[in-house]
């Protein structure tokens, strides 16, 4: 990695330019040599985000919400396990969206993210998201066009809504290759501890490839915005993913400088018997 720009500027798409996927290298690992380098990094990472979530519960002010998004195999569910090791569980929310049940489809797209948005102190994780109607549903043309292409727009102004309202927004792109996604389905069909997370249906996903790299191309670049950008990481290491999107959530929290509240007044000379 010769770019020494924060991980935040490096790997962010920015506003009103777009994003050409395939020039990204997922196979990217930064300056590392390997993955014990870049585990002991993640580990001081760990330890600074510990500290800083317990300042930021403390604080009460504001909500963090992450996005991840993926084609299948990505590693959204590992980057949750890696990245959040060690930190206070009281203070993180995980919400996966998988297919929608008949209540949710009796109200607008975004009702059901809505309410899983995380309040003040938390920080709120989307395994999936709202995204899926601008992904899945244009990919397997569940909607007209002309009903998925204006969400676009409508999911600017809810992430806007969400950010004035005082939620910071990080939506992370796992970028994997083609040939790491099969390797991946390959390694849960031959893992007998593991096959129950493939499906016959992931087959037919897969045929879908590039339709879906067209739809995540638009999204990314039609919905970072500077109060909810989006993130491109290199994913095909499973270290370098960890280690970066870590990065990017202890730089914001930094940026944030959440401090603890101040104590109660004459509390010096209380001694508790």
């Amino acid at each position: 990695m010769t770019n020494h720009l924060p991980f935040c500027e490096q790997y962010c798409v920015k506003p009103g330019v777009g994003v050409d996927l395939s020039a990204i290298d997922p196979n990217e690992q930064g300056e590392f040599k390997g993955k014990k380098q870049a585990k002991n990094a993640l580990k001081q990472l760990r330890e600074d985000l510990v500290v800083l979530q317990e300042r930021f519960y403390a604080w009460d002010k504001r909500s963090i919400l992450m996005v991840l998004q993926a084609t299948d195999t990505g590693g959204k569910d590992g980057t949750i396990e890696h990245v959040m090791q060690g930190t206070n569980p009281q203070g993180v929310e995980v919400s996966s969206f998988k297919v929608p049940t008949a209540e949710e489809l009796a109200h607008d797209y975004l009702w059901r993210v809505h309410k899983a948005t995380p309040p003040r102190r938390m920080i709120g994780i989307f395994n999936r998201s709202h995204y899926e109607d601008v992904l899945v549903v244009r990919v397997h043309n569940l909607v007209p066009e002309a009903v998925w292409r204006q969400r676009y727009e409508e999911i600017n102004a809810f992430e806007k809504l969400l950010a004035n309202s005082g939620t910071t927004i990080l939506k992370f792109y796992l970028h994997i290759s083609k040939d790491e996604q099969a390797r991946r389905l390959q390694a849960r069909l031959n893992d007998p501890d593991k096959r129950w997370k493939f499906s016959k249906g992931d087959l037919k996903e897969r045929l879908l490839w590039n339709d879906y790299q067209s739809a995540y191309t638009d999204a990314l670049s039609l919905c970072s915005t500077e109060h909810a950008p989006w993130y491109v990481i290199p994913a095909n290491h499973k270290w370098y993913r960890n280690y970066v999107i870590a990065n990017i959530l202890v730089e914001t929290l930094r940026k944030l400088d959440p401090q603890f509240p101040k104590p109660e007044e004459g509390l010096d000379d209380i001694v508790v018997v």
